[in-house]
């Protein structure tokens, strides 16, 4: 017997009475769920690397029916946006979008935010892998049902306009019926032997950061020991434990976790880019947003916050530029380091006791998808603060909450005001209880003689 195709079914069904075809396609919108609810089991049965991305929970972010993706047919459709910087293109992303960038060795944190906003679709101009050492964004793509279209060549920013409605098919994208650019299409076997290419690659790159880290021990030499250009800032900090917030990995279940710890203790909060974002999508204000100011919400600029933006030794940098237009004031960090680290290494010589971190890379895994130059920063950074740093699981997990000097001085209050109450009620109490319960009788019995 042969099965009707869908437009097959919809003629029979103009023909059939109303009730029999409100039957029929009920039983098709309930056989549709059924298949939806087959596939989130499935993913969320995934396991790889780490599994699913931490910190999302939506599972409908990985549904292959978001919009612009056309279920079983390897075709998606939607409108692009491009930037080559990957977390600068975030904040402008909606679902059903197609992402452009231009990103060699794609790290977790960007393909998490990429997953995040539920874009149709990820072009890179770059390889997402290129077999230097082992990366974690394309798998974390993959396993999240996002077609990642590689290599495509830096001439696609050249042929697509942003808001440009493309098409990828396969491992070609076109604009209209025009072939613009031809990459590799990633899936799981390709993203396994790239990850398996990388780990033989990994010793030569190890060897590369000792000598990347030596170099930016030469440069940030009085930074890194001395403590030396760390600018001076209106917020105290001195005394005072401090959380660093990036938006990174598992932040969200970081700052969850770490809620009795901010209530109890009010450290001073320092938002890293957008982890000035997290802090207050979580209810807390920022007291001081450290960064290159590209990756934050006008919102978070204009929270309140002291401002401190990275810039070039020479003095240059885009969140300067893009403060002036805002008309907001900044202190300038002139460093090479990355910003996380800048912003460790101002608690660290502002004389933050604790430096508390949400969202920081902290297995092996996660330090080298930074890349040569990042692993370079962070070690530095950490073999200098070292003493005050503290992971947020850790506080979490340790941290047990205090009660106030005046809560508790208002329970214990509260507590022999009513022993008081029952023992006075008890005794003599009970004598006055019928001296008012008299005046109350002749106070009513006055008032029914005026009338």
């Amino acid at each position: 017997m042969r099965l009707l195709t869908r437009p097959e079914l919809e003629r029979h069904l103009r023909n059939v009475s109303p009730a029999l075809r409100d039957q029929v396609q009920l039983r098709l919108r309930t056989l549709q769920t059924l298949r939806r609810l087959q596939t989130l089991r499935g993913l969320r049965n995934m396991r790889g690397l780490g599994g699913l991305p931490s910190g999302l929970r939506n599972l409908r972010a990985y549904a292959p029916w978001a919009p612009g993706r056309r279920p079983g047919s390897g075709t998606y459709t939607g409108p692009v946006r491009m930037d080559r910087r990957t977390r600068r293109l975030i904040g402008r992303l909606r679902p059903g979008d197609v992402a452009l960038i231009d990103h060699v060795d794609l790290d977790r944190v960007a393909a998490e935010a990429l997953v995040a906003a539920r874009v149709a679709a990820v072009l890179n101009a770059r390889p997402s892998m290129s077999g230097r050492y082992p990366t974690l964004g394309p798998e974390v793509l993959v396993e999240a049902g996002v077609p990642l279209v590689d290599d495509l060549g830096d001439g696609i920013f050249q042929h697509v306009r942003d808001g440009d409605v493309v098409t990828v098919d396969g491992d070609l994208v076109r604009v209209g019926e025009l072939a613009v650019a031809q990459g590799v299409r990633q899936d799981a076997d390709r993203v396994a032997a790239g990850m398996a290419g990388a780990q033989d690659g990994l010793a030569a790159q190890l060897e590369a950061f000792a000598a990347n880290t030596m170099e930016f021990l030469h440069a940030e030499r009085e930074l890194l020991l001395e403590g030396g250009g760390v600018p001076a800032v209106r917020t105290k900090l001195a005394g005072r434990p401090c959380v660093v917030v990036v938006r990174g990995y598992a932040y969200q279940e970081d700052l969850a976790a770490l809620e009795p710890y901010l209530l109890d203790i009010s450290p001073v909060l320092i938002g890293v880019d957008g982890g000035a974002d997290a802090l207050l999508a979580a209810g807390h204000r920022p007291d001081l947003i450290v960064g290159d100011m590209d990756a934050v919400s006008d919102r978070a600029l204009a929270s309140g916050a002291e401002l401190v933006v990275r810039v070039s030794p020479d003095g240059r940098g885009f969140g300067a530029a893009r403060l002036a237009q805002l008309n907001l004031s900044a202190v300038s960090f002139p460093a090479a380091l990355a910003v996380e680290d800048l912003a460790l290494l101002l608690a660290d010589a502002r004389g933050a006791t604790t430096i508390v971190t949400v969202g920081t890379h902290a297995s092996l895994p996660e330090f080298l998808d930074r890349g040569r130059s990042g692993m370079a920063s962070s070690l530095l950074t950490r073999l200098r603060v070292g003493p005050k740093l503290v992971d947020a699981v850790t506080v979490a997990r340790l941290h047990r909450p205090t009660i106030p000097a005046r809560a508790l001085a208002v329970t214990v209050f509260s507590a022999l005001a009513a022993m008081g109450g029952a023992m006075w009620f008890a005794t003599a109490g009970q004598s006055s209880v019928d001296d008012v319960a008299v005046w109350w009788d002749h106070a009513m019995a006055a008032l029914r003689g005026l009338w």
